[in-house]
């Protein structure tokens, strides 16, 4: 049974397990029996409603399944590979099979955060989980190539960096367009503004703190857009 605890949703398992009328003891006998997890008691179940503690993904599985919901519902938000997995109730050789993977190689990669598969495997990945474009950065480790990217857009010319940025993310052109103009914009405001104050005590910290966030800043214009 694997270790990993994703990010659990404790409110959630409370109240679908009132809206099934079932105390704790009956979830709990439903996860020993059908899943073979004798060590869960109602105790264990109370303590993962509380936050108190975590299941793991073994664990989330079996809750799950004596909730009568998919994993994804008793989830937070996902951010890795395995969460975004978990959350489409999919078993991982059921993924590594439709991306053209091996099990071992999939679960490898999972394993380690560090997705290498080419690009048809990508492309397969993100439709088979369904992710987001900013799921889909992230998963497959581009974030950081992204954020120096849409850095050099903001402070230089953005013009460039419409291609590369695209490459990257999968966003139509017109969008990635709109954004970078805007981040751009926003961050020669900054500036400018900064450099107005003369000697007012601003040392530039609203254009470097616009930088540090610059990631949410795109993704929440990419989704104005």
């Amino acid at each position: 049974m694997s270790q990993t605890t994703p990010p659990f949703n404790a409110l959630a398992a409370r109240r679908l397990r009132e809206a099934l009328g079932m105390a704790p003891g009956h979830v709990a006998y439903g996860i020993r029996a059908s899943y073979g997890l004798p060590y869960v008691t109602p105790d264990t179940v109370l303590a993962w409603e509380r936050g108190i503690a975590a299941p793991t993904s073994g664990e989330l599985t079996a809750l799950a399944g004596a909730l009568w919901c998919t994993p994804g519902e008793l989830l937070g938000t996902a951010r890795t590979l395995r969460e975004h997995r978990l959350a489409r109730g999919f078993a991982a050789e059921d993924v590594a099979r439709a991306v053209g993977l091996d099990h071992r190689s999939y679960l490898q990669m999972e394993e380690r955060e560090d997705w290498r598969g080419n690009d048809r495997q990508t492309a397969a990945l993100a439709e088979v989980l369904r992710l987001s474009p900013r799921a889909f950065a992230t998963v497959t480790g581009r974030d950081a190539r992204l954020t120096e990217l849409l850095k050099s857009a903001a402070t230089a010319r953005w013009q460039p960096y419409v291609k590369p940025v695209g490459k990257l993310v999968p966003v139509p052109p017109r969008h990635l367009e709109r954004a970078l103009e805007s981040l751009h914009e926003e961050y020669q405001g900054r500036t400018a503004a900064t450099l107005g104050w003369g000697d007012s005590g601003d040392t530039g910290e609203g254009a470097r703190e616009f930088l540090s966030r610059i990631l949410d800043h795109f993704w929440t214009r990419v989704r104005d857009n």
